[in-house]
């Protein structure tokens, strides 16, 4: 049985950091498509960033350039390190896997979810 357990979450000040982590188990999580979302009250869900086993990532235009994606093989960790935070980044955020692909194309069905973790940004 597939498991994500989100961590790393809490309230931070504009131009603050925060580093997220996923543990995974019941599978080899760096051999899948795995992701980061968000969900703000009221929005609907979005992509952050995605990595494949490929190790190609790619991110929302939002998040460019303030947000990196990266995992740990050994750990069978994947993480997010948010910097620059920004208020508009407020949400539940995230992890998830699409354990029927390897590669992530932009139109993976993620059927592997966590249970989130809130990240609240102040200004």
């Amino acid at each position: 049985q597939v498991q994500l357990v989100e961590s790393g979450g809490g309230s931070v000040q504009a131009g603050g950091s925060l580093r997220l982590s996923c543990a995974a188990s019941g599978y080899t999580y760096s051999t899948y498509c795995m992701g980061w979302f968000r969900q703000a009250p009221g929005k609907e869900r979005e992509g952050v960033a995605t990595m494949g086993a490929d190790g190609i990532t790619r991110y929302a235009d939002s998040v460019k350039g303030r947000f990196t994606i990266s995992k740990d093989d050994a750990k069978n960790t994947l993480y997010l390190q948010m910097s620059s935070l920004k208020p508009e980044d407020t949400a539940m955020y995230y992890c998830a896997a699409d354990i029927w692909s390897w590669k992530c194309s932009g139109k993976n069905e993620f059927n592997a979810w966590g249970q989130g973790t809130q990240v609240t940004v102040s200004s």
